[in-house]
């Protein structure tokens, strides 16, 4: 096999993101890992830390066949340039350009078949926002880069997979969204997730329904009638192993879903609140539906941790090795 060449954005600069980037650099790994990144805000962030670390600035174009397996304590960076100068733990928006421009150029580079896989340090979105950027998150973000009309969210923690119907929208907002086109699209993006990604030729998914207790039979809501159940039956008929739709308070259970490969919940806290629980600080985001890799951290910025050492990177390494064995996966053996 090809030694992997993943490449890192390290996040929202005044968070742990850079502090994650340069904890994955102090250890092995069984790749090339590319960081992108301001220079100067790596050395500042080592410092703050009291780590030794070599930078190396590299250009995109200088990436070639050849892949250099990853040395601790050397870290392969491409430049990005901030705006302002960075506080830890201090946002400023004068620097969300920046964390977008991180995000394009790891992107564009791998659609240009230049990384096998993107791993992301954690964004903030409220100060992209603030900063006249419209950014509601990493997933809508990579989809229209890479022109995906239906990614989905999937966080694993050991053997427990939650994808989401809908990621960040307010809670008034999620009933109306949860059409039969969008579960049907959503369902075989998981589908072929899980086939592809995860190699389980036929994967079992589990689906919660909206409403408390799956509407009670209608008492307490109809999309389980009308929407979610009319959906399943019909995707049964196509072959799909589903369950459901299950009541959310017991799906996780394992009377509930029983041998489910994966969940498939209707909104973010629904599944996440469970997933975060049974695994936080070393679960890993996974982007399906786009024709790159992409996996992340379970957890957000930790702006109080900046600059401390004392952030837990056990979610950034997991994201790591997630992308390592995705690459592989996906490389004829």
């Amino acid at each position: 096999m090809k030694l992997p060449r993943l490449v890192i954005t390290a996040g929202e600069p005044a968070g742990i993101g850079p502090d994650l980037c340069l904890e994955l650099a102090r250890r092995n790994w069984d790749a090339e890992l590319i960081f992108i990144a301001d220079p100067e805000l790596l050395r500042e962030r080592a410092s703050h830390m009291g780590l030794n670390v070599s930078i190396n600035q590299l250009r995109m174009e200088d990436l070639g066949e050849e892949r250099i397996a990853h040395r601790p304590g050397d870290l392969r960076v491409i430049a990005a340039k901030l705006g302002h100068e960075v506080v830890p733990g201090r946002l400023n928006s004068g620097n969300a350009s920046y964390v977008i421009d991180t995000l394009g150029m790891a992107g564009r580079g791998c659609t240009e078949g230049r990384f096998d896989a993107l791993v992301t340090a954690p964004v903030h979105k409220a100060v992209i926002n603030e900063a006249g950027i419209a950014f509601s998150g990493h997933t809508e973000f990579l989809a229209q880069l890479t022109g995906s009309p239906q990614p989905v969210m999937l966080l694993v923690a050991g053997s427990l997979r939650v994808a989401l119907v809908t990621t960040h929208l307010p809670l008034s907002e999620v009933s109306r969204h949860i059409t039969p086109e969008r579960l049907r699209r959503v369902i075989r993006v998981l589908h072929s997730g899980l086939q592809n990604m995860f190699g389980i030729a036929q994967p079992v998914i589990a689906v919660c329904g909206l409403n408390p207790h799956a509407g009670e039979g209608g008492h307490l809501g109809l999309e389980e009638i009308e929407t979610i159940g009319p959906l399943l039956d019909e995707m049964r008929q196509e072959g799909l192993a589903l369950i459901g739709p299950l009541p959310a308070d017991t799906a996780f259970t394992p009377s509930g879903s029983g041998s489910a490969d994966g969940i498939l919940c209707m909104y973010h806290d629904q599944g996440l609140p469970v997933l975060k629980y049974a695994g936080f600080g070393k679960a890993v985001n996974v982007t399906l539906g786009l024709p790159i890799i992409r996996t992340s951290v379970d957890h957000g910025t930790a702006l109080e941790l900046a600059g401390t050492g004392r952030a837990d990177p056990g979610s950034m390494v997991a994201a790591t090795w997630q992308a390592i064995d995705l690459v592989a996966r996906r490389q004829p053996h």
